[in-house]
């Protein structure tokens, strides 16, 4: 590949990093341990590793995205914790929302800014909606 491309390919690498920010800043504001640095890492290297599989001759192109996934669900499944004392299972939001954005990497390192743009804003908006006064839990207490 001619440097020339590569250049030209460094937008898609930025907005990657752009949309992983804006996903990771309501988790970053809100004291999680995968805040802006995680989102924004897993956007970017999905959308690199899409990238370059798109510049490679391989026999299957879907394979390496496959693996994207696959990877970052392992990584989602590290975060997960289960605390069966007090029966409390945590991280599950961070989880998916971790894989989600690496479908936005993947979006983009395809070229498809659009959709990704659009997957990212709603993640965002899922992100936020606890702030929703409307969109609180109600406590289960007994009435007195």
């Amino acid at each position: 590949m001619d440097i020339q491309t590569e250049i030209t390919l460094i937008p898609r690498l930025l907005l990657a990093v752009v949309l992983g920010v804006l996903i990771g800043l309501d988790r970053e504001i809100d004291g999680h341990d995968a805040g802006i640095r995680t989102y924004a890492a897993v956007c970017l290297g999905a959308a690199l590793i899409t990238i370059i599989n798109t510049h490679i001759i391989v026999a299957d192109q879907t394979r390496i995205v496959a693996n994207i996934v696959s990877g970052v669900g392992f990584l989602g499944a590290g975060i997960i914790f289960k605390d069966t004392s007090k029966n409390f299972i945590s991280g599950l939001t961070t989880a998916a929302t971790i894989w989600a954005t690496a479908g936005v990497g993947i979006g983009i390192g395809y070229g498809m800014y659009l959709i990704s743009s659009v997957t990212a804003a709603l993640l965002i908006l899922l992100l936020v909606s606890h702030h929703f006064p409307f969109l609180k839990k109600k406590s289960k207490k007994e009435p007195l």
